[in-house]
């Protein structure tokens, strides 16, 4: 085996055959959520782009950070669905097939969903933030960014590409991840890109969160063994 087949097995080894295994016992019935996503998503930017549907999915899925903080709240979960009116949504529609695609299957439905929405509302706070701190500093934004659109499924599309790499231990891949959009942010500095930047920052703290309470169980479970107690399971 050639020195670029093993690397390629050590860092996407257990997440192809996990992927794998789902798609090929299961196959379209391993995403049914996904598959959801990408109907409701396509249905927004239908509905978007009709006279009479504009103001509706702006009223139940469109956030700024010049909503009330309890309005953008309440709309966060259906912004995940909500494409950016000025790109491709064919774009947008392949991002979810895929990243959802392999996080449900890695993670299962609901934690795709509870991750998703953890980066998204990690990017939506932040730009009441950046606001806040105004653009002179690097992690600021200007005060018109209050008028502009949260990022819609791509935060949860990063924040889950981002998680599901710690998950499966594709480090180097994850870490590529980050240094894109570290790129994006230096190249077009607006938005949308820190917005990225900051569900990144959320589903590492939820990692290391994630981490630290597995260290702590493990350590609990070892004390257990040594002491003659039964071994305590997670």
């Amino acid at each position: 085996m050639s020195t670029l087949s093993r690397l390629a097995r050590a860092e996407w080894g257990d997440l192809y055959s996990t992927v794998r295994g789902g798609l090929v016992a299961r196959r379209l019935l391993a995403i049914p959520m996904t598959l959801g996503a990408v109907c409701l998503t396509g249905a927004f930017q239908y509905a978007q782009n009709q006279p009479w549907g504009y103001q509706f999915v702006q009223n139940i899925g469109s956030v700024r950070a010049e909503d009330p903080l309890w309005l953008a709240l309440i709309r966060t979960p259906l912004s995940l669905f909500v494409p950016a009116l000025d790109l491709p949504v064919w774009g947008a529609l392949a991002q979810i097939l895929l990243v959802f695609g392999i996080a449900e299957i890695c993670v299962g439905w609901w934690r795709t969903l509870l991750i998703g929405y953890a980066a998204t509302l990690a990017g939506t706070l932040y730009a009441r933030v950046g606001i806040a701190i105004g653009p002179d500093s690097w992690f600021g934004l200007p005060a018109s960014d209050a008028h502009v659109i949260d990022t819609g499924p791509s935060a949860a599309v990063v924040g889950l590409a981002v998680f599901v790499c710690w998950r499966y231990r594709a480090y180097a891949t994850g870490a590529l991840v980050i240094a894109l959009m570290v790129v994006e942010v230096l190249v077009k500095n607006n938005l949308a890109g820190k917005e990225h930047l900051a569900a990144i920052a959320g589903v590492l703290v939820v990692c290391a969160v994630a981490t630290a309470v597995r260290h702590v169980r493990r350590r609990g479970a070892g004390r257990g063994a040594g002491s003659g107690l039964p071994p305590m399971t997670s």
